[in-house]
């Protein structure tokens, strides 16, 4: 019976149409032009080097993209087990008509003519967006991003600020905040200065949230004008200062809240990621998470900015059991997504079901893609409705004695409903 009811549900589910509030789609290439770049997504890659699949054998900058793919697919069968996996069966046969239920050396070569053909479609990118019922998608922009030549009502702007927070101590990225706003970057009053001009410039062509992935030693705080200013002086003259670098990054942090406060974006806040843990690894498959994080570090600036909405995204079940305290007592914290190592169905199986049951429903963002490709759109969120309509199969309708009909209310909530008030799109 709960099988059955957790099925109707999530066809329910599967007719909402969609707003993915982050993604790293490239707007002006949004879908892929071949299996490789499917395959190519950090997880496959990833995954592959883990199993034995040398590095040097997927990067090799002279292969072509049929080549990468032929060199990925004998590692399938080791990873066949794995969610990601999943993923990649499911896109291929929804959107390419693959009828197997594994990938192998002896039916790749098909797909990937077949895939090829469909993506050399003049419409293959409206093609993906109706199968998989999306309507808009989150963009991560970079900060000096012009935001042209694209629908920004269909790819929403987001200014991501890693660089500004983390990288302003080196010269290239304050001369590219200088190009980027029209400010002489001298000071801390020119570094706040420039930081408005980039605010007032994605929120002109539509931008709708603020976001930056944090490391587990970072604590937000606010600087004084006269720490800030010898912070800036002593990076300006290129002292290798690890206090100034840590300074000016808690300043430039602080400035970002202070401008979501005046523009009203929502700031999202990606905590936790420690990158290039392993060095040796492939692209985007270096960087891990650890125990050490603590949202009590965030303490300063969710009491000091009361007006700003923090979409808080964690990477591990420690830290997301805090979250949902968090969450369940400051106003201004939302839960957001499952990212990265808890995007696995039993983390967000457990995960929702103590958000749903500790956290007020209009405080959740349930699922976020976090995918370079409209592909995986459809996949990913998938996974997330079938879970999403067991747990209120199971603890709405049965454990409630919600009506179907409730029980997929609050699903269209956690889906799209908050989304369109959280951001302000619709």
């Amino acid at each position: 019976m709960s099988h059955d009811l957790a099925r109707r549900l999530t066809a329910e589910l599967e007719a909402i149409e969609l707003i993915d509030p982050h993604s790293h789609i490239n707007p002006h290439s949004a879908a892929s032009q071949t299996l490789a770049d499917i395959m190519g997504y950090h997880y496959y890659t990833e995954l592959a080097h883990s199993a034995g699949l040398a590095k040097s054998e997927i990067e090799d900058p002279k292969l072509s993209p049929k080549e990468k793919v032929g060199r990925l697919v004998p590692s399938l069968a080791k990873l066949n087990n794995t969610t990601q996996v999943g993923w990649l069966i499911e896109l291929c046969q929804k959107l390419f008509g693959f009828t197997d239920d594994e990938i192998t050396v002896e039916n790749w070569e098909g797909l990937y003519d077949r895939s090829a053909a469909l993506m050399a479609e003049a419409d293959w990118e409206e093609q993906v967006l109706q199968k998989s019922n999306l309507k808009k998608v989150f963009l991560t922009n970079e900060f000096d991003d012009p935001l042209t030549s694209f629908d920004t009502d269909r790819y929403v702007p987001c200014l991501r600020t890693d660089d500004l927070v983390f990288h302003l101590s080196q010269e290239v990225v304050r001369e590219r905040l200088a190009k980027a706003s029209g400010v002489a970057i001298e000071d801390e009053l020119s570094i706040a200065n420039a930081i408005g001009k980039l605010f007032d410039h994605f929120c002109q062509r539509g931008a709708k949230a603020c976001a930056i992935s944090l490391p587990p030693d970072f604590s937000p705080e606010g600087v004084s004008a006269a720490a800030a200013g010898n912070a800036c002086e002593a990076v300006r003259d290129g002292k290798d200062d690890p206090n100034a670098r840590r300074t000016l990054s808690q300043f430039v942090f602080w400035t970002l809240a202070e401008q979501c406060a005046a523009h009203r974006l929502p700031f999202d806040l990606m905590i936790g990621v420690n990158r290039k843990v392993y060095q040796q690894g492939v692209y985007q498959g270096q960087d891990l998470f650890d125990s050490r994080v603590s949202l009590i570090q965030y303490q300063r600036l969710f009491n000091a900015f009361p007006e700003v909405v923090f979409p808080v995204s964690v990477l591990s079940q420690m830290a997301h059991h805090e979250l949902v305290s968090y969450a369940w007592i400051f106003p201004n914290v939302l839960i957001n997504g499952h990212w990265w190592y808890s995007n696995l169905p039993s983390y967000i199986e457990a995960n929702c079901r103590v958000q749903l049951e500790g956290v007020p429903r209009s405080k959740q963002i349930g699922y976020y893609s976090d995918m370079y490709k409209l592909e995986f759109a459809l996949p990913k969120f998938s996974m997330y409705r079938r879970i999403l309509g067991k747990v209120l199969a199971e603890n709405f309708v049965i454990g409630k004695g919600w009506s179907e009909e409730r029980a997929v209310g609050l699903g269209h909530q956690l889906l799209r409903g908050n989304i369109e008030t959280v951001f302000a799109v619709h």
